[in-house]
């Protein structure tokens, strides 16, 4: 199953099969807006709220990073992400939110996970219908088959750094937050990059209306920056949200050694660990 979906095709495919929507939008460093509200004022049809955050680890000290297999399958369950239904994400807004929520589903062996390209905006110049109020999840059984090969802690990191472990680590920050010539969003966190990383903000993977450019376009970017079909890549950013966009756009055009991996703990459990190598500069 492709990774996108358009506007078109989703509408059409709802009217026969069993596909479960869900709004995975949550307000990114720099946004300020309830996207529960924004979710009742208007949404698509029988569309569930996905909230990344309460799909996290309550325990940890980082922003939004996994939650333990149990919770999500409890959490899946309650929202009624069965196995066998096929699951689609949007955000309000853009890709990333929806990105996170493919690649945290896909994590835990849902197989059939889609986004909806370009997002809400998308569905809305499509001139396709919305409706308003509460959600109203129906509740169904998930059980969890973790594929964590999808996933990078800090010690995998570390070793991409030092050399011990083979892999090509792809950031999805500004290029300024990269090169260490813009503050990080989050308080007391030094910009710049872990040794050997390269520089692909996510936006520059979409087009003026947030939707992914044309795979071959994709291609010849992530060629560029070394990626091939034996490649292990490592996609990170800031707090492992953006990052899903690099995984997702990989994952659209077949490249990056099978699925891409997302390090969970990014820009923020690095730079905040002391002794982990930064450095500045294109």
């Amino acid at each position: 199953m492709h990774p996108l979906i358009s506007a078109s095709d989703l509408a059409r495919a709802m009217q026969h099969d069993n596909i479960l929507v869900l709004d995975a939008s949550m307000a990114l460093p720099g946004q300020s807006f309830d996207p529960q509200q924004r979710f009742a004022n208007a949404h698509i049809a029988n569309a569930v709220r996905f909230d990344i955050d309460t799909f996290s680890d309550p325990d940890s000290l980082l922003p939004h990073t996994i939650p333990g297999q149990a919770r999500f399958a409890r959490l899946a369950s309650e929202r009624g992400m069965a196995n066998d239904r096929r699951i689609v994400f949007y955000d309000q807004d853009g890709m990333a939110c929806a990105a996170r929520g493919w690649w945290l589903t896909s994590l835990f062996g849902h197989g059939q996970v889609q986004v909806l390209d370009g997002g809400l905006p998308a569905w809305k110049r499509a001139g396709l219908p919305l409706e308003t109020g509460p959600d109203l999840p129906a509740p169904a059984p998930f059980v969890s088959r973790p594929s964590y090969s999808r996933l990078r802690g800090q010690g995998d990191v570390l070793a991409i750094v030092q050399g011990h472990m083979a892999g090509l680590i792809l950031d999805a920050r500004s290029r300024n937050r990269f090169e260490g010539r813009d503050p990080e969003p989050r308080p007391g966190l030094r910009s710049g990059h872990m040794p050997g990383a390269r520089s692909l903000p996510y936006t520059e993977l979409l087009d003026d209306n947030g939707r992914f450019l044309p795979a071959d376009t994709l291609k010849d970017m992530f060629t560029a920056l070394g990626v091939n079909g034996t490649t292990a890549v490592t996609c990170s950013c800031g707090s492992g949200m953006t990052a899903c966009v690099i995984a997702l756009g990989l994952a659209s055009v077949g490249m990056g050694a099978g699925a891409a991996a997302v390090y969970d703990g990014s820009w923020a459990e690095w730079a905040s660990t002391p002794g982990s190598p930064i450095v500045t500069g294109a």
